[in-house]
């Protein structure tokens, strides 16, 4: 299926479709329609019709898409099939916790290195990815032609990282420092906002809590 133009929007809501997808049972129904995966993720049936309609071509009427296939074509249009290398940039607890994920493979993404200015940290080898020092990372991304970097470091370090990942050739940033960054147009900037999820669980508990009281 020729690959078409497709929004920020959509392709946020693609990994979503796919868990669901995956978790199904092995021995459960082989078929899905959009409208019972709009019911099940609690999602617009027009919208997912849409969505679904985007990446694959093997849905039928009132017989709905095969699974299998389904997922097979979300995860060529996502291209998880192709790995992407990425560096991180930030050796601390979170940004060794994300090193260590052997999930991220699974999703076509594969950290190579990582990169800290801590003299304690440089040097090291965590979950087989060695720890290199910042100021190698602009000629080790072009060397090893990297597109993807992953930021963890402080929030009043992250757009001094941001800077140099975009002079390295970086066209794209996962961004897990709770801080804005300033980057060109043309580069794809995906943030990580934890405070801002940890206020909507917040809120949302709190009208819980408030309906219960009623």
């Amino acid at each position: 299926m020729a690959r078409k133009e497709i929004s920020r929007a959509v392709l946020k809501r693609l990994p979503t479709y796919l868990n669901y997808l995956k978790a199904m049972p092995e021995n459960g129904q082989t078929h899905i329609s959009a409208t019972a995966l709009a019911s099940a993720l609690n999602m617009g049936e027009v919208q997912v019709r849409k969505d679904l309609a985007l990446v694959s071509s093997g849905g039928r009427p009132k017989v709905g898409y095969p699974r299998d296939t389904l997922i097979t074509d979300i995860e060529t249009f996502l291209g998880y099939g192709n790995p992407n290398d990425a560096v991180l940039i930030g050796a601390g607890k979170l940004g060794l916790a994300l090193l260590g994920y052997g999930g991220f493979a699974e999703y076509g993404l594969n950290i190579v290195a990582a990169f800290d200015n801590s003299p304690e940290m440089v040097g090291q080898v965590r979950s087989g990815k060695e720890i290199l020092p910042v100021d190698t990372l602009k000629d080790f991304c072009r060397r090893q032609n990297i597109r993807i970097g992953i930021i963890t470091v402080p929030a009043e370090h992250a757009q001094e990282v941001c800077n140099l990942l975009i002079e390295a050739g970086i066209a794209a940033i996962w961004n897990f420092a709770p801080a804005h960054l300033d980057v060109p147009e043309e580069i794809l900037v995906q943030n990580e906002n934890m405070a801002a999820s940890l206020a909507l669980l917040s809120k949302h508990l709190m009208e819980h809590m408030e309906q219960q009281g009623k």
